[in-house]
């Protein structure tokens, strides 16, 4: 077993003032998902892009917007949601705080996920 703490792990940075950290992946010995935690600022918002693979992703703090094929989205703290593969996607930091959210991806993913 393996227990890390969110905020000892280093972050990289990401486009538009985003933050990521690579909670648990391949150098932990995750042989299937990689699990990220992404700190965006107030106004900050990912890419609008799509992929091959699914995300799954939980809002651990503060209040989004998620923008997709469909109709957009609020979010905020205990949300969670999926999106498909090749589903267009994109979170945008609505809030007054920080935007803080756990991401899931398939190992093959991780590498050429989503630019934020």
């Amino acid at each position: 077993m393996i227990l890390r703490k969110i905020d000892e792990i280093p972050s990289i940075a990401y486009a538009q003032g985003a933050r990521k950290r690579v909670v648990i992946g391949p150098k932990e010995g995750a042989p299937t998902f990689v699990m990220r935690v992404f700190d965006v600022p107030p106004g900050g918002a990912s890419s609008d892009h799509s992929h091959d693979f699914e995300h799954e992703v939980l809002i651990l703090r503060g209040e989004a917007t998620c923008k997709g094929d469909g109709p957009d989205q609020h979010v905020s703290e205990g949300s969670a949601y999926f999106i498909p593969p090749n589903e267009r996607h994109q979170i945008v930091n609505t809030g007054k705080g920080n935007l803080r959210f756990v991401c899931l991806v398939p190992l093959r993913g991780e590498d050429s996920c989503c630019m934020l």
